[in-house]
């Protein structure tokens, strides 16, 4: 059994109602709009992002769950797929995992409204359920989400990123949302718990952490694809284990990397000349370790939870995220 399988076993009966309550989260009178919810709906990836907000609920909570947790995760769908629609445009990206994307089919301005629509959705539910707590938790993380990648952009152009900059970015950026979706769950069944909620945001921004490093490890090993791809030293970002390499040599070799990355970032030698540098200096190395100790975090979170399938998924799901190979 492949692992998000097994990861899913304990909430299947839930993540298959949750289509259909999703599905009808998006439904409109215009026609073009509907087609447009149709494409994307067919098109879901692993959807781990409702998996966390169920398997946390009902880990926190004896198994039980509730229409509230239904909604906070249609919610974190509804806004999460906006962002991804509004990032392919700013991107100008063609595909989405593997499909092609809303601007691609549909243009840019088409793309656009959609992604409004699809987080005007998002906004309605919350508001006509007068789930405000749940509402303010998602509208915090889209707010970081935008200052995240807003902050990734102002530093990128000057490659000065320090160590502590990239993890408020990658907090930002991608630990935000999984945080998002952990509180939430926890919320949607105990509001009141104010300590509790804390917690599993806590563990999921840990899970989040662990998952961007492991992302950029991507970049420098050939685990997944064949072959180290460089993508990241292509579009000038600063990654951990390139940052770890930068601090760590001297300044000859400083401002040969640097300017390789400006202005020699599509010669595929000096590219893969930059790779072999960042494993040398032990930046790979460097990153894993980082990378286990947020899973460590996280693990240790879960810890005083007792024994149930649900807290065995979530173990599941963070060791999943630290050993995937793609």
């Amino acid at each position: 059994m492949k692992i998000v399988e097994q990861i899913k076993l304990p909430i299947e009966q839930e993540m298959k109602l949750f289509e259909d309550k999703f599905r009808n989260s998006m439904n409109s009178n215009v026609a073009l709009l509907n087609r447009i919810t149709h494409y994307l709906i067919n098109r879901k990836g692993k959807q781990m992002r409702p998996m966390f907000v169920f398997l946390t609920a009902k880990m926190v909570n004896n198994g039980q769950m509730n229409e509230r947790t239904y909604r906070g995760a249609a919610v974190i769908e509804l806004i999460h797929t906006a962002t991804l629609v509004h990032d392919d445009v700013v991107d100008d990206s063609n595909k989405r995992r593997g499909f092609f994307s809303i601007n691609a089919l549909w243009k840019n301005k088409i793309a656009v409204l959609v992604g409004d629509f699809l987080l005007s959705k998002g906004l309605l539910l919350s508001i006509d359920n007068d789930d405000f707590d749940l509402l303010k938790i998602i509208s915090v993380a889209v707010r970081e989400m935008s200052e995240g990648e807003l902050l990734q952009i102002e530093k990128a152009r000057r490659l000065d990123i320090t160590e502590d900059v990239y993890y408020e970015i990658i907090r930002q950026k991608t630990a935000t949302l999984i945080a998002a979706c952990c509180s939430l769950g926890a919320c949607s069944v105990q509001p009141d718990d104010k300590e509790l909620v804390e917690k599993m945001r806590l563990f999921g921004e840990y899970v989040g952490m662990a998952f961007q490093i492991k992302d950029d490890l991507f970049d420098y090993t050939d685990d997944a694809i064949g072959k180290p791809t460089g993508i990241d030293i292509k579009e000038q970002k600063m990654t951990l284990p390139l940052i770890y390499a930068l601090n760590n040599c001297s300044d000859t070799e400083k401002k040969w990397v640097i300017n390789s990355i400006k202005n020699h970032n599509t010669d595929k030698k000096r590219v893969r000349e930059v790779i072999k540098f960042v494993i040398d200096k032990q930046g790979l190395a460097y990153a894993e370790q980082k990378m286990f100790a947020f899973q460590q975090q996280a693990l240790d979170l879960l810890a005083d939870f007792p024994d149930s399938p649900y807290k065995k998924s979530l173990i599941l799901m963070l060791n999943y995220v630290v050993e995937r190979k793609k």
